[in-house]
Formats: C-alpha cells, sequence, structure tokens
C-alpha cells in the first residue's frame, strides 16, 4: 500500500473568511541588501492572483480578505522567496528581502549522476502522479532538480533553489511550484512534499475551454479541497461525503511484543543455554527467520468500521479563520457522486473494502499530530498533520486546482 504525506503540503497556505465584509492590501518593497527589484514577480501561493514590482520595488495586492496567504518571489538572479502573511483586521506592509542565486550566477557545473534520469522518472511518477491527468502533465525545466538517493535510508530526495515550471495540459493550468522538500521512502512507500504552487491559465480556444472547465469539475469534486471546504461549511454529507472510522486492531496473527523480543533476546545472545536448537554450532536460522518475521509484522490490522461518523463530533472551532478537526483510528472518506476509475482501481493505492460498500471513491486519512487545522476554502494549515492512503494519495498534482477555484453552479455531480 503506498501511502501519502502531502495533502496539507500544497494547501499550508491560505484562508478566507467570507463573514467578513471589507477587503484588505498586502503591500511592500521587494529587495535585496540595498536596493529595490524592479520586475520582481509577487504570487499568492496556491491562487492565480500576481503582480509585478514597479521601479522600485514596491507592489501591491488588493482586495484581500481575512486569512493567512504565502506570498511568492521570483526574479532572475535570485534564490525564489517566500513569507507567510496574516491579514486579520487591517492591511499589511512587509519587507521582502531576497538572496542572490550565487549557483546559477556562477553556473556551476553539477558531476553527471548515472541514476539522475531514474530519479527524476520517480519523482514525476510521485509527485506528478499517474492519473489519466498525469499523461498530459510535462516537467519544462528538469534541470533545475538537485536529486539524491540515500541507499542506507532507502529514500529518494529532491529539492530546487528555482521555481519548477509543470504544464498540465488535461487542466490548462502552467504551475510554477516553489519545491520546499520531497521525499519517498521506497522501504515504506510513505510520499511526502511540501511547496507553493502558483497557477497561470494556458491559452486555449473556446472549445479546448471548455473542455478544461469539465476536467478542472471533474478534479476538484471529491478531492480533499472539496472534502474540508464542504466539512468547513456543514455541508459534507449533502455533497456526497460519508464518513466512517478505520480501526486498528490487534493483529491475531502476531506475537505480544514483549515475547518478541524476549525470544529474540535469547536467540541472539545466549545460544545453547536457553532452549534454542543449535545446528553445528550455529543457531538454527529457520528459528531465528520466524521470530525476526514476526517482529516485522504490523502490530495491527485495519478494519472498516460500518457506523457512520458524524462530522459535528469531530469539527470545532479553532479561531475566526480556522477550524479545527480531531479523532482517535483514522478516517474513512467515501466519495458517493463518483465511482473509482478502472485507471485507479490498477494502481498500488486502492483501499480494501468489504464486499458490500459500493465502489465510491475511497480515502484514508491518518493524523501524524493531535490534530489538524483547516480554512474554509478547503486548505490545510499543518503540512505534516496529515498521512493520506487510498484515492487522495493517488491524486497528485497533475488533479490540483487553484485555492480560489468556485465549481460552477449545482455541479456537484
Amino acid at each position: 500500500m503506498i501511502k501519502s504525506l502531502l495533502v496539507s503540503l500544497i494547501f499550508i497556505i491560505i484562508g478566507t473568511n467570507v463573514i467578513a465584509q471589507n477587503t484588505f492590501t498586502i503591500s511592500g518593497v521587494v529587495r535585496d541588501n540595498k536596493d529595490g527589484l524592479p520586475g520582481a514577480s509577487i504570487y499568492l501561493s496556491g491562487y492565480k492572483i500576481a503582480t509585478v514590482a514597479d521601479n522600485d520595488g514596491k507592489f501591491k495586492l488588493p482586495n484581500l480578505k481575512p486569512g493567512s496567504y504565502d506570498l511568492l518571489v521570483q526574479i532572475v538572479g535570485y534564490l525564489p522567496y517566500s513569507k507567510s502573511v496574516i491579514i486579520s483586521d487591517k492591511s499589511v506592509v512587509v519587507d521582502l528581502v531576497l538572496k542572490e542565486n550565487v549557483a546559477q550566477l556562477d553556473e556551476v557545473v553539477v558531476r553527471a549522476d548515472p541514476n539522475r534520469q531514474k530519479y527524476i522518472n520517480q519523482f514525476k511518477e510521485f509527485f506528478i502522479g499517474k492519473s489519466p491527468n498525469a499523461l498530459q502533465c510535462k516537467i519544462l525545466n528538469p534541470q533545475v532538480l538537485n536529486v539524491d538517493f540515500d541507499i542506507t535510508k532507502s529514500t529518494l530526495t529532491v529539492t530546487t533553489t528555482e521555481f519548477l515550471v509543470v504544464e498540465n495540459k488535461a487542466l490548462g493550468y502552467r504551475l510554477k511550484y516553489m519545491l520546499d522538500h520531497f521525499e519517498y521512502n521506497s522501504r515504506t512507500h510513505i510520499i511526502y512534499y511540501s511547496g507553493h504552487p502558483f497557477f497561470e491559465e494556458l491559452k486555449a480556444s473556446p472549445a479546448k475551454k471548455k473542455k478544461y472547465i469539465s476536467a478542472r469539475e471533474i478534479a476538484y469534486h471529491g478531492s480533499s479541497q472539496h472534502f474540508f471546504r464542504s466539512l468547513y461549511a456543514g455541508k459534507s454529507k449533502e455533497e456526497g461525503f460519508i464518513i466512517n472510522k478505520m480501526l486498528k486492531i490487534p493483529n491475531p496473527n502476531r506475537y505480544p511484543e514483549y515475547v518478541i523480543n524476549s525470544t529474540l533476546e535469547k536467540i541472539r545472545t545466549l545460544p545453547g543455554k536457553t532452549g534454542v536448537r543449535i545446528t553445528a554450532g550455529k543457531i538454527d536460522t529457520a528459528l531465528l527467520n520466524f521470530w525476526t518475521k514476526q517482529q516485522e509484522m504490523p502490530r495491527t490490522i485495519d478494519k472498516f468500521s460500518r457506523g457512520e461518523v458524524l462530522p459535528d463530533t469531530l469539527v470545532h472551532y479553532f479561531d475566526d479563520n480556522l477550524k479545527y478537526l480531531s479523532y482517535t483510528d483514522a478516517l474513512i472518506i467515501q466519495y458517493t457522486k463518483e465511482k473509482e476509475s478502472l485507471a485507479y482501481s490498477k494502481t498500488g493505492f486502492w483501499i480494501f473494502r468489504p464486499l458490500d460498500v459500493p465502489e465510491n471513491e475511497i480515502s484514508v486519512a491518518n493524523l501524524t499530530s493531535p490534530g489538524v487545522r483547516f480554512y474554509e476554502n478547503g486548505g490545510i494549515h499543518d503540512s505534516r498533520s496529515l498521512l493520506y492512503e487510498g484515492f487522495w494519495a493517488y491524486e497528485k498534482v497533475a488533479d490540483m486546482v487553484p485555492m480560489d477555484y468556485v465549481p460552477l453552479p449545482h455541479s456537484n455531480q
């Protein structure tokens, strides 16, 4: 089973509050140590909102509602820059100081890695995804990726000091993605990435735009963004989501931990004195292998609980712009308005379901912290607070829409 710790990473950014009547401005200056930087591009992460600094490096982003935002800054010769900004009840002025991109200026030549292409292919699979939309995505500047594989930890790490540009011809977006971190552990099969995307519309004919709109509707509905947005509004069931629990029960095929540890200790340290079989002066390998496999066996197994969980028992207000979700075990989220596709069923992401459970899209959300905070627009505040399995682990950057995406009226399938 492939798991994906990726949800919040993309959406740690933005919260909005539609209750507020006023809008505010983020303004300021982009500069190096002393001078303003004219022509610097300033983006709002997760949105399609952007501006350019004037001749003095000054900029302004108006008409913003209260919430938490991430500013992204890009200009040739300088490292990409991000800054978190919170708007509560007044406009905000910021001073954005950029650092020179020494590697870019000096044109440093990196030693060729014969495995680089293999690692980049893995990165594409686990970052962009393997969905039908992913087949229409292309990384336009793979040369900016820095890849490293730690054989001792079985971990692939990817970073970049420039915006990664991804063209998505399925949804009609060009993404500029500031990748903070990417990690894939081939031993645990857990994927984690975090970063800040900015969305640009691809130029298209009216007929092509119509296809993009249809594809975006499908990508949005049933997504984690859709779920958390509906959960915040108290409409999750109305919009097609059913919540159950994935219970963790003791593995009946595994001996108790103390029995496993004590037996292995005897086998490894006191052979011949504890009743352990010795063959030709050596430890019984078959016996050692049995108890080693017992140690590696999962302590618990998953059980699909049929009892429906009421959202009101899970969700609480954290502050004016955030709600808080906390629970035990893991949540199973079924999206009843879409069935699992054939493409999805052939991947390693699918979740075991009892035979009488419909073939709805199913995702499992595991908490990695006491709780998770989320915004009205479906954005997650805590970047590593959730670990996804199932459909939400399967869908990645190729199936992502902006945080201010507004579905068509009555389009909730």
